[in-house]
């Protein structure tokens, strides 16, 4: 997961008009909550398991690097569809060819699985599924496909859960489960060519799915995507273009985590606008889409074994699996009774 700040001085601009005209080890989910917190839980959600996380994680990676095109990618793909039709979703797979950085095409596909998908009001909670197919901030092996266990695998495991709890309840809206393909093919490092893609050769899934929605006219009420949510130390602060196109889904968000006592995750601090699929999904599709991602205060901005070999299973944690999603279920709980 790349993340490219020189744009966002348009991408804001854009989505301002579109809308005015509509690190402790992180202890676990029992210390304190902060009372001054305004958000109130309205309803009590159910416990979100980070073991079952873990475990979708940990199945992702078996399958080896989930690049676009390969055995791999096929194989985890099917599983996923298989996964969340096991839970009575219904499941829209969009199938189609992504044009990378360098001109080439890979094969791709779009996985939407939708609960109560007869309901008007919608949320979308997206992640992407594919991994890097190299790992160009590695020190020693640049050129070999990551196990992106972290970057990409963990929000999906974290989405699945969240699909298997609710599935068994009954919520008053629906949810659309969007996992992109073809988010992390962007420009290497060391890439010297023209490249004259938007986003860098990123997001290629979501920009696909922002141009052709998986239903003519489909739109939500907001959207949440989560990216790099299971790492050890993990920190997640509001992104700039998240606090442009819906601020205030992002302050429910980290009201609702600081009210659950993750506010050692869900840190109350400013972050530049960074390139992620939900750029598109706010600027193309005029959907406000907010970003969980994991930033840390170093010159790497994201986690250290961001796009190297070491994002694998060992970084995985299970108490940042359990921050993100308690605090997920939580907000779709209250929302439940807003609506």
């Amino acid at each position: 997961m790349y993340k490219n700040t020189l744009k966002y001085s348009f991408i804001i601009f854009y989505v301002l008009f579109s809308f005015s005209c509509k690190k402790s080890n992180n202890t676990s989910e029992s210390q304190s909550t902060e009372t001054e917190n305004t958000t109130k839980a309205a309803k009590n959600a159910p416990v979100f398991s980070a073991d079952s996380a873990f475990l979708f994680t940990e199945k992702q990676v078996a399958f080896g690097p989930r690049v676009p095109g390969t055995a791999a990618s096929q194989k985890c793909g099917d599983w996923l569809v298989t996964k969340f039709k096991s839970y009575n979703l219904e499941v829209t797979e969009q199938k189609f060819n992504a044009v990378l950085y360098n001109g080439k095409t890979v094969p791709s596909r779009n996985i939407i699985a939708s609960y109560n998908p007869k309901a008007a009001k919608r949320i979308i909670l997206a992640s992407h599924w594919d991994s890097r197919p190299f790992g160009d901030k590695d020190k020693t092996i640049k050129n070999k496909a990551i196990d992106g266990a972290n970057d990409g695998a963990s929000s999906v495991a974290v989405l699945i859960e969240l699909a298997r709890i609710i599935s068994a309840d009954s919520l008053n809206f629906g949810i659309d489960f969007i996992l992109f393909d073809s988010e992390d093919w962007g420009v290497p490092n060391d890439y010297t060519g023209d490249v004259k893609h938007e986003y860098s050769g990123y997001c290629l899934g979501s920009e696909y799915w922002a141009k052709n929605p998986h239903k003519v006219g489909y739109t939500a009420y907001f959207g949440i995507l989560l990216d790099m949510v299971g790492a050890e130390g993990a920190t997640f602060k509001k992104e700039g273009l998240s606090m442009q196109a819906a601020p205030s889904i992002v302050q429910k968000v980290w009201n609702t985590a600081s009210q659950l006592g993750f506010s050692n995750y869900f840190i109350e601090a400013d972050l530049q606008g960074l390139t992620d699929d939900h750029a598109p999904v706010n600027t193309i599709a005029k959907i406000p889409m907010i970003d969980i991602i994991d930033t840390r205060n170093t010159d790497n901005l994201f986690f250290d074994h961001h796009h190297t070999m070491q994002d694998n299973m060992s970084i995985i944690n299970k108490n940042t699996l359990k921050a993100v999603g308690q605090t997920m279920i939580q907000v779709l709980y209250n929302e439940s009774t807003e609506m």
